[in-house]
């Protein structure tokens, strides 16, 4: 059964954050020496440019992987946007003054050129124009994410009803659950057919927190996720990466270091798997691809 990790940024030096395709050719193999057999690269919100000159490494990796017949370490799928149709209030880590207005003159300046290789892109729900662009976004057959998002409840159902189909780490950069308002978390466990992506490093989410996932959750739409980053070790060490204020940038671990973490504290292995295996592979189901994967 082939592992897939449908979020990271980078890993061990290097990410995303590149106009060379060697860069994310050596993110796929330090994740493939872990045991992961394919990723999709996720791309930082930035001026459309940079983010352009970055979605062009990935292409050149991808095409150096099909031409020359040989993947070293994980297949590259693809690549998921995150943002920059994201809400400010919600930025996590990311440069919230580079987020973009959610309408389709943005998004198609941005993909143009790259339609076939851009997989997932996560939208913030609520935004003013964001349902349309949902909704356009998915006739593309491209799969809508929701995420960095204040979203309530019934403003992430719309986004599911306009086509989004994913929920985008979470718990981590959006509203949180409350009894008065359960918000776009509490849309991401209540609605049964949207997958949702977990970091299970031990920082981004209380064991509890995991325990109530999967007790909560169609255990077919869950995907653990790495959302690693260029600062991320490959080692086993599993250290918290935070900037100087304390927030956390990014996952510490790779999927197959964290689900051999949620095994041995007792959750159940097959369930596990599946989250790195079964549930991604059938989430991007819907995506053509040259070869299959």
């Amino acid at each position: 059964m082939k592992i897939i990790d449908i979020h990271t940024h980078g890993i061990g030096g290097f990410d995303s954050k590149t106009s060379n395709g060697e860069d994310i050719l050596r993110i796929a193999e330090m994740h493939g020496s872990r045991g992961v057999s394919g990723i999709l690269v996720s791309i930082y919100p930035s001026t459309i440019k940079v983010m352009r000159d970055n979605m062009e490494a990935v292409k050149k990796a991808m095409e150096f992987q099909v031409t020359e017949c040989k993947v070293q370490g994980a297949k590259i799928i693809g690549i998921h946007l995150e943002g920059p149709f994201l809400n400010p209030l919600k930025c996590g880590a990311m440069d919230a003054a580079l987020f973009l207005e959610p309408n389709y003159y943005n998004f198609k300046e941005l993909i143009e050129g790259f339609e076939d290789i851009v997989e997932i892109v996560t939208v913030a729900p609520e935004l003013n124009g964001s349902v349309g662009l949902i909704k356009k976004i998915s006739d593309m057959g491209i799969i809508v994410s929701m995420g960095h998002s204040d979203a309530t409840y019934n403003e992430a159902e719309a986004g599911f009803n306009a086509g989004a189909r994913g929920i985008t780490h979470i718990f981590n950069a959006m509203r949180g659950f409350h009894h008065r308002e359960p918000g776009i978390a509490g849309f991401g466990i209540m609605n049964q057919d949207i997958y949702i992506e977990v970091i299970a490093d031990p920082y981004h989410l209380h064991l509890k927190a995991l325990e109530l996932l999967f007790k909560a959750k169609s255990l077919d739409r869950v995907i653990i996720i790495s959302d690693t980053v260029r600062e991320t070790k490959i080692s086993h060490e599993g250290r918290a990466i935070e900037n100087s204020g304390g927030k956390l940038l990014g996952g510490c671990m790779t999927v197959v270091e964290s689900s051999e973490r949620l095994i041995k504290v007792g959750f159940n292995k097959d369930a596990i798997m599946k989250c790195i295996t079964e549930n991604p592979a059938g989430y991007l189901s819907n995506i053509k691809k040259q070869g299959g994967f």
